[in-house]
């Protein structure tokens, strides 16, 4: 069967949400659940640039699995956001190592702010995308080039999915579990997380 693997950026005051809920929503992900098959189609795993301990939002630490370094290589990247993209939006080496991916990936993905580091590195121009409501019109303002969408929980881009703020990217992680493995992989993972989903063909809610 076929399987991807999945990074997460981490940084210091990353919204815990943000990185938490797309790690959990395709680290959940099985096929033929409870089967001598089963099998997990997503290896998750989290990097940081130093790979040393990550205080995120809150106090939350966390150890990411690799650095810029050592990182494999990933089918697709999850930029989330938080206030810590305040300080990472200006560190050149870490929007370096996103453009330098999204040359490598299948997919590049952001929740909340995240979609501003995707902005800044260049990766937005000409496209559509959506960040947390409250950072909407600063989208506009700085990145004139990308067209900026409100009122949805995601907007799909093809290789670029970006989604709104923190819980948001738990519905992101869902609608690229629906596109890669279907819908009733998408179902049976939300029944097992107990999470309500509205599944959207169209890409953009």
């Amino acid at each position: 069967m076929q399987s991807w693997k999945v990074g997460i950026l981490l940084f210091d005051d990353v919204e815990v949400l943000d990185f938490a809920g797309p790690f959990e929503v395709f680290a959940v992900t099985a096929l033929n659940r409870g089967q001598a098959d089963e099998w997990k189609p997503f290896e998750v795993t989290t990097i940081s640039e130093s790979g040393h301990l990550v205080t995120a939002r809150n106090g939350l630490k966390v150890t990411p699995d690799y650095n810029f370094h050592t990182a494999p290589s990933y089918d697709l990247l999850v930029i989330p956001g938080g206030m810590g993209t305040r300080r990472e939006i200006d560190n050149a080496v870490l929007l370096d190592w996103i453009r330098k991916r999204f040359e490598e990936v299948q997919w590049m993905t952001s929740v909340c702010t995240g979609a501003l580091l995707l902005a800044k590195a260049g990766l937005l121009d000409g496209k559509h995308a959506t960040t947390h409501w409250a950072s909407l019109e600063r989208m506009r303002t700085e990145y004139p080039e990308v067209t900026v969408v409100d009122g949805v929980k995601f907007v799909d881009e093809d290789r670029i999915v970006t989604s709104a703020g923190i819980s948001a990217g738990i519905h992101m992680a869902f609608h690229m579990v629906n596109r890669l493995l279907g819908t009733t992989a998408a179902e049976e993972t939300a029944r097992m997380m107990e999470f309500d989903i509205c599944l959207d063909e169209d890409g953009a809610r």
